[in-house]
């Protein structure tokens, strides 16, 4: 993506079924669920910029030990930075204690994150500070071990005003109103409630220290879910550990955070991403399942799982944009997919060059569009192999003609190169964009200047400013006839407001088009009107029934729209005409069949708290106020 968007952040779930002392015989150290938990998180880096965390717990440990460690960083390498600390403790710990290396009870007593939960969590905070106490996962401790409560996830809730409000009901005094801490109080509160449930039932039967032992057997986690989670409106995977060692992973009822786990009889694993689980365990794919939206995966104190429903699911909506941009390619499905966006883009690319193959070169935005460039290039042969047959039937063509129709392949070049060691921070606003225009750096002299045509594919294009201020400079400066920028999704037109980093709706070129267009028409009065229908709509309390925003897009065709893009990325002073195609939301529901959570480009929320943040933004754009809008309503 030639806009970087920082996105949702990433789960790594690791439960030792066997007791800690298996793994140490087995594979020669105490240390095998940290370096599974290492390497888990290692292969999700990419969806952790801002920082790290892990947790774990042992179970079982006498009274007086300590059974929670915990250590989480805002580091550069923060990944790095933690398991160095774990290790760095684990060796002053055994310095004097070499004896005792292999000895699980004496380890579990003595040495910290020698257990058998272990939690990991990489942060990209959608909002507030990038401080470590912003970083997950988060801990709600209690003397009761069965009342202590780790918390991470993925996830970003839209109606966090509302659930602070319950909080406040139920007579807490949240110290914060981020989204994090009010899923883990509220969730606490009905652990806490759990707890007292099962007290009431047995105290008369046991001592209070055989107590602690039958709550922990008897709680309900999916009662404590089903209570807890009914008011969550949001995307979320969300992973709970208990202090005796009951664990949960919960997904959200319309699926659209990701969350994938694979059980055997040794390890129960959870991850925000397929390949992670695959290259941690060496496993096939076929044997990791998904979790299924409004369940949880549930691990019991003995090591027992399954999965449990908590809320009731809806139309599974799993995000597109994992598939087009966030997600590891080397997931063979979403390989697949966005091979197949590339592939489904041809017919516009060819009506794009006039069909003129011969004066076309074919190139990618490094690095995640190459799959979607690779597919692109197998459809453009596909296509000649379509010709080649007609004309060999025909007959009417022989000799070096035919030969030369026979031989000829679609022209393919890398002409992008990012420069990854550039960085445009160290530098004054003014300045800034100088240095933008130069993070990507180009091929020269393969492009025969005013002859030739440069289709460059990315895989999507938002809000089109490195298109502005550094590729399409750069591309004219080869000399081609014309450019055709082709983004394997299509125009994101609405703000996202389940974790991903795209909730300034001013942002998205395709608004600035729409904007432009209703100026062009003289409509402009549209905003005012939808302006005031959103604004009564939300003081009534309707905000959530409907998006009003998408009334602004429908007097203008997705080509329409594409082409005041296409004026708008075009810098001042370019010698080449230039052409914006984009992905019909058609062609991306084909390519995606089973993810079709389109709403960045659709409008079509999978909750109601979709639609009130989408008007909210709108909103703060009429008044020209400056935010996010996950300040609900």
């Amino acid at each position: 993506m030639s806009d970087q968007i920082k996105h949702e952040c990433g789960i790594a779930f690791i439960r030792l079924r066997k007791p800690y002392s298996y793994y140490i015989e087995k594979y020669g150290t105490p240390l095998y669920g940290l370096n599974k938990l290492y390497l888990l998180m290692e292969k999700q880096h990419n969806r952790g910029q801002d920082g790290a965390g892990v947790a774990v717990i042992k179970i079982g440990v006498k009274p007086g030990s300590r059974y929670i460690s915990r250590y989480r960083s805002i580091d550069t390498q923060p990944i790095t930075s933690i398991f160095e600390k774990i290790n760095k403790k684990f060796k002053k710990s055994m310095k004097h204690n070499k004896a005792h290396a292999k000895d699980a009870e004496w380890l579990k007593e003595n040495v910290a994150f020698t257990g058998e939960v272990l939690l990991g969590h990489l942060r990209y905070g959608t909002h507030g500070m990038n401080s470590v106490e912003n970083c997950h996962p988060m801990l709600r401790q209690n003397n009761w071990r069965s009342r202590n409560l780790v918390v991470a996830g993925n996830f970003n809730m839209t109606n966090v005003d509302d659930l602070f409000g319950k909080l406040i009901s139920l007579g807490q005094h949240p110290k914060e109103k981020v989204d994090t801490v009010t899923v883990m109080e509220k969730i606490g509160h009905f652990l806490d409630e759990e707890n007292q449930r099962i007290f009431e039932l047995y105290k008369d039967q046991y001592t209070n220290e055989e107590m602690s032992h039958i709550i922990e057997e008897k709680m309900d986690i999916p009662r404590v879910l089903r209570r807890s989670c009914r008011d969550f409106d949001g995307g979320y995977a969300m992973a709970g550990i208990m202090g005796h060692g009951s664990s949960f992973v919960a997904r959200d009822p319309a699926g659209i955070r990701p969350a994938y786990y694979y059980a055997d009889d040794e390890v129960v694993v959870v991850a925000s991403e397929k390949p992670a689980i695959k290259t941690t365990f060496n496993i096939d794919y076929s044997q990791i399942k998904e979790i299924t939206p409004g369940h949880a995966l549930i691990v019991n104190k003995e090591g027992e799982y399954g999965e449990y429903k908590f809320i009731e699911p809806l139309e599974k909506k799993s995000c597109s944009f994992e598939r087009i941009y966030f997600s590891r390619g080397s997931d063979p499905d979403i390989y697949n997919e966005r091979k197949e966006l590339g592939r489904l883009l041809v017919p516009q690319v060819l009506e794009a060059v006039e069909y003129d193959l011969e004066n076309t070169v074919f190139s990618y935005i490094p690095n995640t569009a190459e799959t979607a460039f690779l597919g692109m290039v197998e459809g453009l042969q596909d296509f000649l192999v379509q010709q080649r047959k007609e004309v060999i039937l025909e007959g009417k063509v022989k000799g070096d003609e035919l030969y030369k129709i026979l031989s000829f392949r679609p022209r393919v070049e890398k002409l992008v190169i990012k420069d990854a060691k550039l960085r445009t921070f160290i530098t004054d606003d003014a300045h800034r964009d100088d240095l933008v225009a130069h993070v990507y750096d180009t091929t020269y002299e393969v492009i025969r200047k005013g002859i030739d045509t440069v289709v460059l594919v990315d895989d999507s294009i938002v809000r089109g400013t490195t298109l502005e201020k550094s590729i399409l400079r750069m591309l004219d400066r080869l000399g081609p006839k014309k450019i055709v920028i082709v983004s394997s999704a299509p125009q994101v037109r609405f703000p996202d407001c389940y974790g991903i980093d795209m909730s300034k709706m001013k942002e998205f070129v395709a608004f600035r088009a729409m904007l432009a267009l209703l100026k062009e028409r003289k409509i402009e009065n549209m905003l005012d009107d939808v302006q005031a229908k959103t604004r009564f709509a939300l003081l009534e309390g309707r905000g959530q029934q409907e998006n009003f925003v998408k009334a602004l897009y429908e007097p203008f065709t997705d080509e329409q729209v594409s082409k005041k893009i296409a004026e708008i990325v075009r810098p001042r002073g370019l010698k080449a005409e230039v052409d914006v195609i984009y992905q019909t939301v058609k062609n991306l529901n084909k390519a995606c069949p089973n993810h079709t959570g389109d709403w960045y480009f659709t409008g079509d929320y999978p909750t109601r708290g979709g639609n009130g943040v989408v008007n909210k933004a709108f909103l703060n754009f009429m008044e020209g106020k400056v935010g996010r809008a996950y300040e609900i309503f």
